[in-house]
């Protein structure tokens, strides 16, 4: 049964969002942005074992090959096939232009020991240069690459003709990026990956995405605890004292109700743990529907406020904040 948009959030891990291609996305899938090459494999093999067939990767992350030695040695064990699972990796700044972009797709495969994934993203709208640092914060606009990402797509589009990716999608890309990507391509995005957590709920950027039939998939739903205190740093919700009150009330964690609520707005979330308690813990958010009250203070706790600004490229002409 197909989650719907505007759905409560009874649902059950094995439900999906069909995607415009008639593809599905699994509801929960795990992060593994900034998870240990150690610990990584561990949290694959837990999660499979929770109930989790959706992973979200990244070549940036420089782990891909610990995720493909866990997705393998479960495959191998006969646990899950490579049919059920729904990867996905996404393309760096550095390797914007069209030809570049079915290289990195090929070394991510390569890493992962996979023919194809199931979606391949543009992690961010605006490039490097190829030779830049991956993240150029020191003195940026020397490193600033001037291909469109435009062009980037097109390259994205051979990877889905060339049947090395199933669907193609963008990430951290506002309204007008889209519309503009949407003049343009030939193969529709099918997801938009943001990040998306109580704090800043994106129920406009959600609602314009649903109106051109885009899913999104929200990153750091439980916000980043390593940037609580920094500043600037929104606290994260599942901190807020009267939401771990009703994580009480349903005999749930805080955590719980966060991704309760985020899942009830009719998106994918990706959290990233590499502890098996907190990673059976964030797929067991089906079996309780928030009262109306408790989702109205959810909503109240909209600030707008991001964890992840990347606010050093502001002066980028694609910059999409």
């Amino acid at each position: 049964m197909e989650q719907k948009a505007v759905a409560s959030a009874t649902v059950r891990p094995q439900e999906t969002i069909t995607l415009n291609n008639s593809m599905k996305i699994p509801v929960v899938g795990l992060g593994t942005y900034k998870s240990d090459k150690k610990q990584v494999q561990h949290a694959i093999s837990d999660a499979i074992d929770a109930g989790y067939r959706h992973f979200d990767c990244a070549w940036l992350y420089g782990n891909e090959d610990e995720v493909g030695q866990a997705l393998h040695s479960k495959i191998a064990g006969g646990l899950v096939q490579r049919e059920d699972l729904f990867i996905t990796s996404k393309l760096w700044n550095n390797f914007h232009e069209k030809s570049k972009v079915i290289p990195m797709l090929e070394e991510s495969l390569g890493s992962l020991g996979l023919h194809y994934v199931d979606l391949y993203l543009i992690n961010w709208p605006f490039g490097f240069k190829e030779n830049a640092p991956l993240c150029p914060t020191n003195h940026p606009e020397k490193s600033y690459s001037n291909v469109d990402y435009l062009e980037t797509w097109e390259g994205m589009e051979n990877c889905v003709k060339q049947g090395l990716a199933k669907s193609i999608g963008v990430s951290n890309f506002n309204p007008q990026q889209i519309t503009r990507l949407l003049d343009h391509c030939k193969i529709k995005p099918v997801v938009n990956q943001v990040e998306v957590t109580p704090n800043l709920n994106q129920k406009d950027l959600i609602k314009f995405c649903k109106e051109h039939e885009i899913v999104v998939t929200g990153y750091a739903p439980l916000g980043r605890s390593a940037h609580h205190g920094t500043s600037g740093g929104p606290t994260p919700t599942m901190l807020d004292p009267k939401v771990i009150q009703i994580g009480e009330k349903y005999k749930k964690s805080a955590a719980q109700v966060v991704l309760n609520y985020l899942v009830s707005l009719g998106i994918s979330v990706v959290p990233r743990s590499v502890h098996k308690s907190h990673i059976c813990e964030n797929i067991n958010i089906f079996d309780f529907t928030l009262a109306p009250a408790d989702v109205a203070y959810l909503d109240s706790l909209n600030k707008n406020q991001r964890v992840v600004t990347m606010s050093e490229f502001s002066s980028h002409p694609h910059y999409s904040f």
